[in-house]
C-alpha cells in the first residue's frame, strides 16, 4: 500500500519520509522481520517453565480467577459507591457501609488464600526447592510480608485499609509512619511476600529441619 506525504513529507535517509514530527521513518523499516525463521527460535526454556505449571488443573484456574476477581470486585464496588452513595444509604451510614464492604473483602481474601493453597498442592514442584535453605527463606519472606500487612493495617485503621475514602471517610493527614516510610504500597508488597514465602515453604513439609534438627 503506497503512503502519501503528510505535512513536511519530504524524503529522508534510505528513501524514508518525514512524518508530522522531526523523525525520519525508513521506507522498509518493518520489512526486516520478514526474513526471520521462527523455526530456529529456542523455546526450551519456555517449555521447561510451562512444564512446572499445569494450566488445565481446576485448582490452578480457580486460584487465577480468585486472584483476578478480588481487586476487580472491590474497585468496581468502591467506585460505584463513590458515585452513587448507594451502599451508604442502604446501610444507614458511610462507616457501616465501609465495614460491610471490608468484611466481604476479607471473606473473598480467605477464599483466594484457600484456592491458592489448593493450587499449590496439585501443581508440579521444583525439586531444587526441596531444601532447608528454601524453607527458611520462605519463612523469613513470610514473616516480613506479615509484618508489612499488619503494620499497614494498624497505621491505616479498618476504614483506611478498606477503601474508606470512597465512602467519604478521610484521614486527617497522610500516613507517613512505618511501613509507609520505606514503601509506597506496603500492603500490596506484604501480601505478595506472604504468598511467595508460603509457596517456598510448601515444598518442605516439616518445620524441624529448618531449626537444625535431623
Amino acid at each position: 500500500m503506497a503512503l502519501r506525504d503528510g505535512p513536511g513529507g519530504e524524503r529522508g535517509p534510505a528513501g524514508g519520509r518525514r512524518g508530522t514530527g522531526s523523525r525520519w521513518w525508513p521506507r522498509d523499516c518493518c520489512r526486516g522481520l520478514e526474513g526471520l525463521d521462527y523455526g530456529q527460535v529456542d523455546v526450551t526454556a519456555m517449555a521447561q517453565l510451562f512444564g512446572y505449571v499445569d494450566m488445565t488443573d481446576s485448582g490452578f484456574i480457580a486460584a487465577i480467577l480468585s486472584i483476578a476477581f478480588n481487586p476487580f470486585f472491590w474497585n468496581v464496588v468502591a467506585r460505584w459507591e463513590h458515585k452513587t452513595r448507594a451502599l451508604s444509604r442502604v446501610c444507614g451510614s458511610p462507616h457501616t457501609a465501609c465495614y460491610c464492604l471490608g468484611t466481604v473483602i476479607l471473606m473473598l481474601n480467605c477464599v483466594r488464600s484457600h484456592c491458592f493453597t489448593e493450587a499449590m498442592k496439585s501443581q508440579p514442584k521444583l525439586e531444587g526447592l526441596d531444601s532447608h535453605w528454601a524453607y527458611c527463606s520462605g519463612l523469613v519472606i513470610l514473616a516480613v510480608g506479615t509484618l508489612f500487612v499488619i503494620s499497614s493495617f494498624l497505621a491505616l485503621g479498618f476504614t483506611g485499609t478498606f477503601l474508606g475514602d470512597y465512602f467519604g471517610i478521610l484521614m486527617e493527614a497522610k500516613v507517613t509512619s512505618f511501613p509507609f516510610s520505606i514503601l509506597d504500597n506496603p500492603m500490596y508488597w506484604g501480601s505478595t511476600a506472604v504468598y511467595l514465602g508460603w509457596s517456598l515453604m510448601r515444598k518442605k513439609q516439616h518445620w524441624l529441619p529448618c531449626l537444625g534438627s535431623p
